[in-house]
């Protein structure tokens, strides 16, 4: 297991390999590991924590890969960024919410790596980042008993944010959303929201609580949204009531993030795409099993091809247009930030 942490750490730093001269390969040649966290159930919905690497395939881009690191029930670090939809629809459940988050996080943090940590994060019409990430599980208690809940809901500014915070974080990292249905003013849509997650390698699990069952009066088109950005990062979305329901919601979470599966690899003979994005494949030897995980990753972009200017001069080539800075979210606050 050290080995594979060492592995993984030296990930983000990987050398190029320098590619046979005369080789008119079109591969990549700055190949990186690819980590995937796995969840597998049987047929009855029970977590199975007992699989070998060899009762796991894995494709990018269709392409049969090597899987080079496996770890069952990984205790790599867990980075957890907690999101609490604090909108002026929740104000009413919102104290039965942070109960529930509260226990949450305490299990969390007294049950796994000591390295584990977790962070907060409120958002309404504003995106209030209330606790870095941190084990003082006290001081994000503290956080949670002093939200309200105003109008507005800027979840998708939300996402975009706590990715790119939680982006360089080692270990496993996980978005838990605690929101009662879809958004209403964010700057960033689902796409770009999604496309940061998956840049992030973040899993992301939404706790609905949705009062109303039927769908009158419910955003169903946010769940929605949810439930497809769970299924795209390898999380589940849950739907629970008040109370024990959603207590029993986070010790689920917890039960998949205790029984994770990780693997790693190498991309090999992977040809660039040009949206940068690859489609992973994780199959089971057992057909009976059913295996939870990413839908992709984003690796380099295949280089664009210069385009020669049609005017008079045929020799002179356009030069590219230097990338356009990505826009932030705004309404962002950030409070009494307490860290590690």
């Amino acid at each position: 297991m050290r080995l594979a942490w060492l592995l993984l750490s030296a990930a983000g730093t990987a050398l190029p390999q320098t590619p046979l001269q005369g080789s008119e390969t079109n591969f990549r040649t700055d190949v990186q590991l690819v980590r995937i966290l796995a969840t597998v159930k049987d047929q009855s919905g029970a977590l199975v924590g007992s699989l070998n690497k060899e009762d796991f395939s894995v494709t990018d881009n269709g392409v049969p890969q090597k899987i080079s690191v496996f770890e069952r029930q990984t205790d790599q670090p867990l980075s957890v960024a907690v999101m609490i939809d604090n909108s002026g629809s929740t104000a009413k459940d919102l104290k039965y919410e942070t109960d529930s988050v509260t226990r949450f996080l305490r299990v969390l943090v007294k049950e796994g790596n000591p390295e584990d940590a977790v962070s907060l994060y409120s958002f309404n019409w504003e995106i209030v980042k209330q606790n870095g990430f941190t084990r003082n599980v006290g001081a994000v208690e503290r956080s949670l008993r002093a939200l309200r809940g105003e109008a507005g809901t800027a979840m998708y500014d939300a996402i975009l944010l706590a990715s790119r915070d939680i982006q360089d974080r080692m270990g496993r990292k996980v978005l838990v959303i605690v929101t009662d249905g879809g958004d209403t003013v964010s700057h960033t849509g689902f796409q770009r929201a999604v496309e940061a997650a998956q840049l992030a390698d973040a899993v992301i699990y939404p706790v609905l609580v949705v009062p109303i069952t039927n769908e009158v009066g419910r955003n169903v088109g946010g769940e929605n949204a949810l439930t497809t950005m769970a299924e795209r990062t390898g999380g589940r979305v849950f739907a629970p009531s008040l109370g024990a329901a959603l207590d029993q919601a986070f010790d689920d979470i917890i039960h998949d993030l205790r029984t994770q599966y990780l693997l790693g690899f190498y991309p090999k003979n992977v040809p660039p795409t040009t949206d940068r994005f690859h489609t992973l494949g994780i199959t089971l030897s057992d057909p009976r099993l059913q295996v939870k995980a990413r839908n992709g990753y984003y690796g380099e972009a295949q280089p664009a091809q210069p385009r020669v200017d049609s005017g008079s001069d045929s020799d002179s080539v356009s030069k590219p247009r230097p990338p356009a800075a990505k826009p932030q979210p705004k309404r962002v606050k950030q409070q009494g930030v307490s860290q590690n």
